[in-house]
């Protein structure tokens, strides 16, 4: 680990926080890599805990680490670069980055079309949907949790089947889709709320970008209206015509 200058001037938190950016920055510390615990950075740099924790944080709020619950804190994995285009899978652009892809179902269930979704589904108000949250990774990094909504008539047992297939294009394909495309996308920004930053692993008050949108099918067909929460600090969207 690099020694900072004692001599300087620079606050005793940044020259920590300059120090572990400069490993990294020198790939002595790897995308994914666990850090040394604060006790050990703080012997290192001949510092005391409270400057090492602000320095880590300041690193988390520049995305360069992240912090896991009871686990500590890892070297965050440059941004995904994240195109939106007529055809955008979750699968394709990550694989394409040089990165793992996974999704993993938190809940399926049942419910019915509220006004906005029967509108995106061309169904009728109060007609039976099938709701799917996932959660979406990049190598063992999460990246998204997503909210779907298909027709329960047309697609019975959906959730079934994404439990088997952890896809939203496998799903489809199942019932005999075997390509979509994205008919509208509308971009948002809010705060991570307690339950979506707990899955992400971000500290309440970070912020997530939303991204609602309808997949449609050759025929212009709505199959499929979802919103997205991406980590804002894990992603850069792209837009492509």
């Amino acid at each position: 680990m690099s020694m900072p200058d004692a001599g300087s001037g620079v606050a005793l938190w940044r020259r920590v926080a300059d120090g572990i950016e400069r490993d990294i920055a020198d790939g002595r510390f790897a995308a994914g890599t666990r850090l040394p615990g604060e006790t050990e950075i703080a012997e290192t740099y001949r510092v005391n805990r409270h400057t090492v924790r602000r320095a880590l944080a300041t690193l988390a709020e520049r995305g360069l680490v992240r912090a896991e619950r009871g686990s500590g804190t890892y070297v965050e994995a440059p941004r995904l670069s994240y195109p939106l285009r007529s055809r955008t899978r979750f699968s394709e652009i990550v694989g394409a980055g040089g990165r793992e892809p996974r999704g993993q179902l938190i809940a399926a269930s049942e419910e019915f079309a509220t006004r906005e979704l029967a509108r995106a589904l061309g169904l009728k108000t109060g007609a039976p949907l099938a709701r799917i949250d996932a959660l979406r990774f990049a190598d063992k990094t999460p990246i998204c949790v997503s909210t779907s909504w298909l027709s329960a008539e047309r697609f019975p047992d959906a959730g079934r089947v994404f439990a088997a297939t952890r896809s939203m294009t496998a799903l489809l394909a199942h019932y005999g889709i075997r390509d979509y495309r994205r008919g509208a996308t509308r971009i948002t920004a809010a705060i991570a709320d307690a339950s979506d930053a707990a899955r992400l692993d971000l500290t309440l008050g970070r912020p997530v970008l939303v991204v609602d949108s309808t997949d449609i099918d050759a025929d212009g067909t709505p199959l499929v209206s979802k919103r997205s929460r991406f980590a804002a600090e894990r992603v850069t969207f792209e837009i492509e015509s």
